[in-house]
C-alpha cells in the first residue's frame, strides 16, 4: 500500500494546525534521548536560607560541558510579573558553553538578572527567566517542612512550581550566534540548548525548595518525593512574540510538519503490527487519556475543545476495545481512516501522536531532518520566468488565492515590532495607528498582490528584470521559489484577517517542543507545562520512553 503525505492545502489551515499534540518528535523528548548518556552534576549551590542566591549545574561528555548558571533573587509580590514588560523575576538562568569561572559567575551575576538590559558574551547560548507559581511553591514548602508531603491532587491542576516567561537564543542580547555552534552533532536537532535549560532549571526548582524546607525546619523537614518530582514539569507563559518564528522560518517550518507527516505515512503503511507494538499504542492512548482529563483551563475556548476531545478519545478507545482487530492487515490505516471520518481534528492529530509511540525505527531517523540551513534556500533564481511563477503559486497557494483581500475583515490587523520589547506585536489597522510600520508576515496578501501583478507581465519574462521594477515583492517571490520545493513550507491562511486566533499559531510551535495542557489566558497568549513526567537527571541512563503519558493521579 503506498499512502499519500496529507495534503498542504488541508492540513496548513491554522485551525488544523492549531490542534497538534506533542509526539516523538517534539524536541524535549529528543533531546532527552539525546543526553542520556551524558554527565549530570550540580556542581555549585550556594542559596539563604530563604533560597536565594546562586547554583550551577552541568551536562559533560568528553571534552564538552554546558552549565546551567541560576541566580535566584527576592522580589516582593508587586514585581512580579508574567508580562513580557516585566523587569524583576524570582529566578534568572543563562546557559554557559564550558565551565564557568569565578569571573565569569562575577558577569553573570551583575547581567543574567536584568535579562534583555544585561549584557551577554558568546560563552553563553541561552538565557531565560522564570516566575515561582507562588501558591503551589509555598504549598511545597509548608508542607515539606512539617515532614509530609504535599497534595498531589492539588499539584497536578497547576503541574509546575516556576514557569519561564521567555527563553532567548540564537545571538540575542549578546548571545553566541548558532554559526558558532550548529556543527555540534549533539544539538543539531532544533531547540536543543532552550530544551536543556528548561530541565536543569526543572531540576533547581526541586532543589530550592528542598533546601528551603530544610532551613525553616531542620528538625523535621523531608524533601520532596521523587515521584511528585518526575510528575511536575516547568510552565511557561508564551505570547505573540513566538508566533511570527513559523513565518519567518518556512524551510524549519516544512521539516517539522514533514517529519511527522512522513512519519504517519509511513505507520499507515505498515502491513502488519506485532501484538507488543499495538499493546504500546494502546498503554500510552489510555494513560494519556489521564492527561486530558486532568487538563484545566479557564478558556472557554479551550473547554470546548478539550470536552470534544474527551468525547471522541471515549469513541476511540471504544471502537478499539470492541470493534478493530489489530491483526487485519494495515491496522493503523485502518484506525487513521476511523479517525478521519468520526472525530474532530483536535482528536485526529491526538491520535496521530499515538500512533508514533511504538516506532522509534521510524520516528527517529526522521528527528535529524528536521533541522536547516534555511540560508542555502534564500537566493531567487533570476533566469526562471513569469509564467513558472505563475503556476508555482496556482498550485501552491490557491487557497489563498481564494481570500478577497477588498473586504475590511480580511485586512484588519497588521503586524508589529514593539518599541520597548522588541518584541512582535498585533493590532487593528482600522483602530490604531502604526499600520506604516507593519512587519511582513501577511505572506497570504502578499502572494495575493503578487498573483496579480504578475498578470501584467509578460509570460516569457525573466524574473530578475521583472523585480528591478517591482522591488517590494521580493520577498514572496523568494517564497513562492521556497514553497516550490518545500510543501510544508506556508500555513494555508490569512494571518491579519479578522479570524485570526493566533494561539493557533503558538500552539503548533509549542507542540513540536513538546508542550502539554495548552492554557489560553486570551487569543494572544497561554500557558503551558513542559518535561511533566519527564525523568529526573538520575534516571537518563534508564527511563521509559513513553514518560510523557505518566500522570500524577
Amino acid at each position: 500500500m503506498n499512502i499519500k503525505l496529507r495534503d498542504p492545502k488541508n492540513l496548513m489551515k491554522l485551525s488544523k494546525l492549531g490542534s497538534f499534540h506533542q509526539s516523538k518528535l517534539s524536541f524535549l523528548r529528543s533531546f532527552l534521548n539525546e543526553f542520556k548518556d551524558w554527565q549530570y552534576k550540580r556542581d555549585l549551590f550556594e542559596l539563604d536560607e530563604k533560597g536565594y542566591g546562586r547554583a550551577v549545574y552541568s551536562f559533560s561528555k568528553k571534552n564538552r560541558t554546558y552549565s546551567l548558571v541560576c541566580f535566584a533573587n527576592e522580589i516582593s509580590d508587586e514585581e512580579r510579573s508574567d508580562r513580557v514588560i516585566a523587569t524583576k523575576w524570582d529566578a534568572a538562568f543563562a546557559l554557559h558553553d564550558g565551565v564557568p569561572t569565578k569571573k565569569d559567575l562575577d558577569r553573570l551575576f551583575v547581567n543574567v538578572p536584568k535579562q534583555e538590559i544585561g549584557r551577554l558574551s558568546y560563552k553563553e547560548l541561552t538565557l531565560s527567566r522564570a516566575n515561582k507559581s507562588v501558591r503551589m511553591f509555598e504549598h511545597v514548602i509548608e508542607n515539606l517542612s512539617k515532614g509530609i508531603q504535599p497534595n498531589t491532587e492539588l499539584l497536578s491542576k497547576v503541574g509546575y512550581l516556576y514557569r519561564t516567561t521567555a527563553v532567548y537564543g540564537s545571538g540575542k542580547f549578546g548571545l553566541a550566534d548558532r554559526f558558532r555552534i550548529k556543527n555540534r552533532e549533539e544539538i543539531c536537532g532544533p531547540f536543543r540548548l532552550e530544551m536543556m535549560l528548561v530541565y536543569l532549571v526543572r531540576q533547581f526548582t526541586f532543589d530550592q525548595v528542598n533546601h528551603i524546607a530544610k532551613h525553616k525546619n531542620p528538625n523535621t523537614a523531608v524533601e520532596l518525593d521523587e515521584n511528585i518530582c518526575r510528575n511536575l514539569g516547568i510552565g511557561n507563559s508564551t505570547g505573540l512574540g513566538m508566533a511570527p518564528f513559523i513565518v519567518n522560518h518556512p524551510i524549519l517550518l516544512n521539516n517539522w510538519i514533514l517529519a511527522r507527516e512522513t512519519a504517519l505515512k509511513k505507520i499507515r503503511e505498515i502491513e502488519k503490527a506485532s501484538k507488543d507494538e499495538f499493546n504500546i499504542f494502546k498503554r500510552c492512548l489510555v494513560k494519556s487519556f489521564k492527561n486530558v482529563i486532568n487538563w484545566n483551563t479557564d478558556s472557554d475556548f479551550q473547554n470546548k475543545k478539550i470536552k470534544q476531545l474527551t468525547s471522541d478519545l471515549e469513541k476511540f478507545i471504544l471502537f478499539i476495545n470492541e470493534d478493530f482487530v489489530y491483526e487485519n492487515p494495515f491496522p493503523y490505516n485502518k484506525i487513521y481512516t476511523w479517525a478521519e471520518e468520526n472525530v474532530s481534528d483536535e482528536c485526529i492529530e491526538y491520535i496521530v501522536s499515538m500512533m508514533m509511540e511504538p516506532y522509534d525505527d521510524i520516528v527517529n531517523p526522521l528527528i535529524k531532518k528536521m533541522s536547516s540551513e534555511e540560508d542555502k534556500y534564500f537566493n531567487i533564481p533570476i533566469n526562471r520566468t513569469i509564467e513558472e511563477l505563475r503556476n508555482i503559486i496556482e498550485k501552491r497557494y490557491s487557497e489563498i488565492l481564494k481570500i478577497d483581500f477588498k473586504k475590511k475583515e480580511n485586512n484588519e490587523n497588521f503586524w508589529f515590532i514593539s518599541k520597548n520589547k522588541e518584541e512582535p506585536r498585533l493590532a487593528n489597522r482600522f483602530e490604531m495607528d502604526g499600520s506604516n510600520l507593519e512587519q511582513p508576515l501577511a505572506i497570504a496578501r502578499d502572494i495575493k498582490k503578487l498573483y496579480e501583478v504578475i498578470f501584467t507581465q509578460k509570460n516569457s519574462l525573466k524574473i530578475g528584470k521583472f523585480l528591478k521594477n517591482n522591488n517590494n515583492l521580493r520577498h514572496v517571490v523568494r517564497r513562492a521559489f521556497i514553497a516550490e520545493k518545500f510543501p510544508y513550507a506556508e500555513i494555508q491562511d490569512n494571518t491579519i484577517g479578522s479570524k485570526l486566533m493566533p494561539i493557533d499559531m503558538l500552539r503548533l510551535k509549542l507542540s513540536f517542543f513538546g508542550a502539554i495542557k495548552f492554557d489560553p489566558r486570551s487569543d494572544k497568549w497561554l500557558r503551558i507545562c513542559m518535561f511533566q513526567g519527564a525523568p529526573l537527571p538520575a534516571d537518563l541512563k534508564s527511563f521509559d520512553n513513553h514518560w510523557i503519558y505518566n500522570s500524577l493521579n
